[in-house]
């Protein structure tokens, strides 16, 4: 059983997103007239900040920076856990189940997300942890993107 470890910064390690050029190796930005969007790759695009797709930890000037939401694409083998509580910050979070089954625990209980599209979701100061019961995708959106949350 692997145990997910925590970098000092609580989502990435900070040496992950020194250069901002690095971080559009699978992300295509497309522009006509006015019109700007971006296509990428979830996991590849997220692989140097721990699964962390979007927020305030990705580099200003990127595309995926943002200051209102965080996105996270997660991939869990079988097994791994968060083995410590994360404390509940200020944050709403809401994961949903992309493959896999997946269990987050709460004080004084837990849920098993099972099948695809299962979703789990909390408000702010509420502390969980987590078990991949198999291999599992998982993507989590919280909001308002914050510094603090640990």
């Amino acid at each position: 059983m692997t145990t997910h470890d925590l970098p000092s910064h609580p989502r990435i390690a900070r040496d992950a997103i020194d250069d901002p050029a690095e971080q559009l190796d699978a992300m295509t930005m497309h522009v006509e007239g006015d019109n700007q969007w971006t296509t990428g790759n979830a996991a590849a695009d997220s692989a140097r900040t721990k699964g962390w797709l979007v927020g305030h930890f990705i580099p200003a000037g990127n595309p995926r920076h943002a200051a209102d939401v965080e996105i996270k694409w997660g991939t869990h083998r079988q097994g791994e856990r968060r083995s410590e509580w994360a404390r509940g910050g200020t944050q709403t979070t809401v994961s949903l189940l992309v493959s896999g089954r997946f269990r987050v625990d709460f004080p004084g209980g837990h849920t098993v997300l099972a099948r695809v599209g299962d979703y789990v979701m909390w408000g702010p100061g509420i502390d969980h942890s987590w078990e991949a019961i198999d291999d599992s995708v998982i993507v989590t959106i919280r909001w308002p993107s914050s510094q603090s949350c640990t």
